[in-house]
């Protein structure tokens, strides 16, 4: 199985027009974050999880030429805005893209994306098979999938397992029936925005005390706003089994 991390940034962490801050002008590759988002190969099984405003941009990059799925964590738009340029994939592979979430995030994409359910068969709209999600595993053709509730300070939000990877984004509270679901994993990607306490999302401190807590053998931060500070400066003080991701980023497991 492949990793490969499409974004690492959020909202707050893209590049602003104007901005001369020391992430915004730095020339470090991994500086440049683009909205939290990971694809999964699996042998021909190709996932991604999320689907943000840079989808289209990240999937061209990768070169990614098959999507057979797309899971969602939640109906955030930085999350969810790139989801139109499935269309892609509904007429490359001729079928409706199999889309995952909670019931609320997917009740929230028909709300978002009204153009997409309406009773207009207009030619060319994303074609998308949706798919409710409880507490469950569920199956993406032979895949097994764990579903991972976390809090996003009151807002559910789910985290997936996939065999011996683990990803978990805008959470600030992981309950003890989902830590039990976390145990033994090799690898763990975790949110991290800022060195600021934040009342949605693990802050620098926090995403190490869990990490630790974790114990994978090795855990990737994400979800990084500009705030954290430079790729470079910010991993000289992480522990050595503990490190941010980059956009790029690859890992075979």
């Amino acid at each position: 199985m492949t990793i490969t991390f499409l974004g690492t940034g959020t909202s707050q962490g893209v590049p602003v027009i104007g901005c001369d801050c020391e992430v915004c002008t730095s020339v470090d590759f991994r500086d440049k974050r683009l909205r939290s988002s990971v694809h999964i190969q699996n042998g021909s099984l190709s996932l991604v999880i999320d689907t943000g405003p840079d989808f289209r941009q990240q999937i061209l990059r990768e070169n990614i030429q098959r999507l057979d799925a797309v899971l969602f964590t939640h109906a955030h738009r930085d999350h969810t805005a790139g989801l139109d340029d499935v269309r892609a994939f509904n007429f490359k592979q001729n079928m409706h893209m199999p889309v995952y979430g909670s019931e609320a995030t997917l009740n929230q994409l028909k709300q978002d994306f009204a153009y997409i359910f309406g009773p207009d068969n207009y030619p060319g709209l994303p074609r998308l098979q949706l798919h409710a999600l409880t507490t469950r595993s569920f199956s993406v053709q032979h895949l097994e999938i764990i579903p991972l509730p976390v809090y996003h300070y009151k807002l559910p939000v789910l985290g997936f397992r996939i065999g011996s990877f683990a990803y978990i984004t805008d959470a600030n509270q992981i309950p003890e029936e989902t830590m039990e679901r976390i145990k033994g994993v090799r690898v763990l990607v975790l949110n991290a925005l800022q060195r600021e306490p934040h009342i949605s999302h693990f802050n620098l401190d926090e995403a190490v005390l869990m990490a630790q807590r974790i114990g994978a053998q090795k855990t990737y931060f994400t979800h990084i706003s500009h705030k954290l500070g430079l790729h470079r400066a910010v991993e000289k003080e992480l522990p050595h089994n503990i490190g941010l991701a980059w956009d790029g980023l690859r890992i075979d497991l």
